[in-house]
């Protein structure tokens, strides 16, 4: 039997807590149902005896204090909500714990954004980390020495996993279930509680949000530029002969204030710009594509693909009105 610690962290949201809690607890009913013992001694685990959450809306009676737990197997770490930094602050009480846990061979469960927590105890440094799409600029500029992946919804490395996405977390219990357990038991939990064991990617969810917080005025301008004209036909040498600016130099910078090459950041613009009108649903795919520049229908089909893991018929087909 693996002990589980769930810790109803500062600012963390109820149902991450709760769901964790129902879904590890309905894992042990299969097993009873199976005729073997059940796999997993679930323990809400805090600071103090009562904890509060969502200012004092709610509040959770824990079954035990860190201070009475000298080992455990599995540390679930919930859904933070609010201001990250202070969140930060207020849950350090927890990091002498969980890091001395973790080296006693303690297994972390992160869902979603509390990866922030997670990040600032320095566990994560120089590993992967799945971080929800609208927070990772925020993420990568606080944990720089984290490596954010963003073309798989969890991360699984040395004994930490992570999720990106809000109920994503239940994917990564699934995962969790057939990693300790076996496939037919992850399988039994996505039927029960009608979870979507074969989403993979956060790619489909994604709305492109470009980094803007690097202080140069000239990629500013080129970013406005092309955020503004996602119809235009224009190519990167024109882009950088309309700022005055040599293109490798030029390259280079934008690379390095935004993440992305200036290619990639008219790509992801114009396939922006498509979704949207696609969700619309009143134009044909092959119109959509023309306005965005495109006269290569079968180009932008790929390029479209690789950005979302959708084809632009199957995007309209999940989110059109």
């Amino acid at each position: 039997m693996k002990h589980v610690s769930i810790l109803p962290l500062f600012d963390a949201t109820l149902t991450s807590i709760d769901s964790s809690h129902q879904l590890l607890s309905r894992v042990n009913d299969f097993m009873r149902y199976q005729g073997k013992s059940p796999f997993y001694d679930i323990e809400v685990v805090g600071l103090t005896k009562n904890t509060k959450l969502s200012n004092g809306l709610y509040t959770i009676n824990t079954d035990k204090t860190i201070n009475q737990i000298e080992r455990t197997d599995v540390i679930v770490l919930p859904l933070l909500c609010g201001d990250f930094k202070k969140a930060i602050h207020e849950n350090k009480k927890y990091t002498d714990w969980l890091t001395a846990q973790y080296h006693k061979g303690a297994e972390i469960v992160c869902l979603c954004v509390g990866s922030f927590y997670l990040a600032s105890t320095g566990l994560l440094d120089n590993r992967k980390c799945a971080v929800h799409w609208a927070a990772q600029i925020e993420f990568k500029e606080m944990f720089p020495n984290v490596k954010v992946i963003d073309d798989s919804i969890i991360t699984d490395e040395k004994g930490i996993y992570t999720c990106g996405g809000g109920y994503s977390y239940l994917n990564l219990l699934l995962y969790i279930f057939e990693k300790h357990l076996d496939r037919g038991i992850s399988i039994l939990a996505s039927k029960m509680f009608e979870i979507d064991i074969g989403r993979k990617s956060q790619n489909p969810y994604m709305i492109f949000i470009g980094q803007k917080k690097h202080g140069d005025e000239l990629v500013l301008k080129a970013q406005e530029f092309i955020e503004n004209n996602p119809t235009e036909n224009y190519t990167v040498d024109k882009i950088s002969e309309n700022l005055n600016v040599g293109r490798r130099t030029f390259e280079r910078r934008f690379k390095k204030c935004t993440g992305n090459s200036i290619l990639e950041y008219i790509q992801r613009v114009k396939v922006e710009f498509a979704k949207k009108h696609l969700e619309a649903g009143r134009k044909t795919v092959n119109e959509i594509i023309y306005e965005t520049g495109y006269n290569d229908i079968d180009a932008f089909r790929k390029v479209f693909k690789k950005i979302t893991d959708l084809s632009p018929v199957d995007y309209r087909k999940k989110y059109s009105n």
